[in-house]
Order: C-alpha cells, then sequence, then structure tokens
C-alpha cells in the first residue's frame, strides 16, 4: 500500500480534470464501466479469501462455502423484494462500515473496543452522505423505487450533519490525546474536502465510481492479493485475476440479465443497487475476517 498512497490523490484530481471533458451521460457510461470492472473484481475472490483463512473453515468443502455464500446473497436479495426499507437501511449500515474500515482507521492506541467499531462507521456514514447530500434528488429517486413508495424525506441533512459532529468531536479527543494519530487525521480530512469537491463536480455515478473504485476497491484489491500471496506482484495480480473470472462473469451476467429484462422499466436502477447490496453483505463480513487475520499475524 505504500507505492500505491499516493497514488489516489493524483488519480482523483485527475478525474476532477476529467469532469470538464466528460459530459453527464459520459460520466454514467465510464462510471458504470469502472464499478462492473474493478468494482466488482475486489469482491469476486471471497471464496478464495476464505480458503486462505487458517480456521475451521478449511474443513468445510469449496462447495459447502460456495452453497453458503450464494444462500446470503439470495437472501440479501429476498430482503431487498420482501422488507426494502429494512434492506436498504442494513446496507447503508454495513457499507458504511466498510468504507471507513478501508480508508486505514486502524488505531494503534488503546481506546474502548467500541470505539474501533463506532469511528470507522461513523466516519463512512459521512462519506456516503456526503455524497447523498450533494445529490439528494437523484438519491431520492432511486430509494423512491428501492423501497416502493415516496418518503417525504430521507433526512441526507440531518444525518450528515450529525455524523459529522460525531466524527470530529472523536477525532478531536484523538487529535489532543494521541500525537501519532495527528498526521493521520490531518490527511484525512483533507481527503474529505477532496471527496467534497468531487462529488459536486460529478454526476452521481460518476462520483461514486471515482470513491469505490480509486480510494476503496483498488487498495482492497491489493491488500487482498497481499494477504493470499504474501506480496503484490503482476503475476499475483494476474493469478488473483483468474481466481476470481468465474464469479466476476457470474455477477455480470446476472447484472446483464437484470438491464436486459428490465432496461426499460422504472425499477432497474432499483433491482441494479439491491443486486449490489446483495453481494456486498457476505463480501463485508469476509474482508473483516481477513482484517481480523492480518491483525492477529502482525500485532
Amino acid at each position: 500500500m505504500l507505492k500505491y498512497s499516493n497514488i489516489p490523490i493524483i488519480a482523483s484530481f485527475f478525474c476532477l480534470w476529467l469532469n470538464s471533458l466528460f459530459s453527464k451521460e459520459v460520466q454514467i457510461i465510464v462510471g458504470f464501466s469502472l464499478i462492473f470492472t474493478f468494482g466488482i473484481l475486489h469482491g469476486a475472490n471471497d471464496l478464495l479469501l476464505i480458503k486462505n483463512m487458517k480456521n475451521s473453515t478449511n474443513k468445510i468443502s469449496s462447495k459447502k462455502i460456495f452453497l453458503y455464500y450464494v444462500i446470503v446473497v439470495l437472501f440479501g436479495l429476498l430482503l431487498f423484494y420482501l422488507i426494502p426499507m429494512v434492506a436498504l437501511l442494513l446496507f447503508i449500515l454495513v457499507s458504511s462500515f466498510h468504507f471507513g474500515d478501508q480508508q486505514g482507521f486502524y488505531l494503534d492506541f488503546k481506546v474502548s473496543k467500541y470505539i474501533l467499531i463506532v469511528y470507522p462507521f461513523i466516519y463512512g456514514i459521512v462519506i456516503l452522505f456526503l455524497l447523498f447530500f450533494l445529490h439528494s434528488n437523484e438519491v431520492k429517486v432511486i430509494v423512491t423505487e428501492i423501497i416502493r413508495f415516496k418518503v417525504p424525506t430521507l433526512y441526507i441533512n440531518e444525518i450528515l450533519l450529525t455524523s459529522g459532529l460525531i466524527f470530529l468531536s472523536i477525532s478531536a479527543y484523538f487529535y489532543w490525546k494521541f500525537e501519532s494519530f495527528r498526521k493521520k487525521l490531518q490527511t484525512e480530512l483533507f481527503l474529505l474536502l477532496v471527496f467534497a469537491i468531487l462529488f459536486k463536480t460529478s454526476s452521481l455515478i460518476w462520483g461514486f465510481a471515482i470513491y469505490f473504485i480509486i480510494w476503496h476497491s483498488i487498495p482492497s484489491i491489493l491488500d487482498q492479493i497481499k494477504f493470499i500471496y504474501g506480496s503484490f506482484t503482476f503475476s499475483n495480480f494476474i493469478a488473483y485475476c483468474r481466481n476470481a473470472f468465474a464469479y466476476w462473469l457470474a455477477s455480470l451476467l446476472g447484472i446483464l440479465l437484470l438491464y436486459f429484462l428490465f432496461r426499460d422499466k422504472e425499477i432497474f436502477n432499483a433491482l441494479f443497487f439491491s443486486f449490489l447490496a446483495a453481494i456486498t453483505f457476505p463480501h463485508v463480513l469476509v474482508i473483516l475476517k481477513m482484517m481480523h487475520k492480518k491483525t492477529t499475524k502482525n500485532p
């Protein structure tokens, strides 16, 4: 990650420049293309990650692991079909923690274990709702399609303000209490400014794609390759892609099937995001387990 650490900032400002060249339609096309490639790829090797975790799951056959994984995905889809509001709220909560955790808020000082969970979760909420706040009209349309009825308000402003105040309060305490955390916090506050500019100047899909790919998916892929193979090399990257290909292709075909069946209907956006949410649920659990194994290996 050290070699990659400066690339996201450069890439983000490059994407800012692209905003002036791309129309909104082109941004959406390129954004979806990135999500379909690197975005889906970063979650397509979950089964290989599970097999590389030296615990009791090694005793379970690959077929059973695959079956359990598919059951979780199908449960997620069923939840979106039966209780879409609950499923959507769960997806936002899970994604927020996942995004905040991937940003690297691994506290190397003694704090409550609850803070270790709450802090990255709140940070993820801030990032996600910053995007929602700057594209609130588009978000309201998609949410209405997902839950199948119109809500008076989504409380986006209130949630962003509340989570922002909580995040700043905890951050201020850590900044005052722990000198080792100050540089990291300064960097993240600068990045929040970068994210705000990116989200403001781009479409909803383009802004989400930039963050999701540059700041989440690619760093996650690098972490996964190091966990599976011990180090990142081009040959290990090729092996990673080869192992992920079947599951990546299956996910892509599932999305394409939804598109061809429902492309002319208003519910396509709802089905698309529901499908992404469903495959996100098991992925987050796998990555949390992977990070735990990394932590126990390198205390």
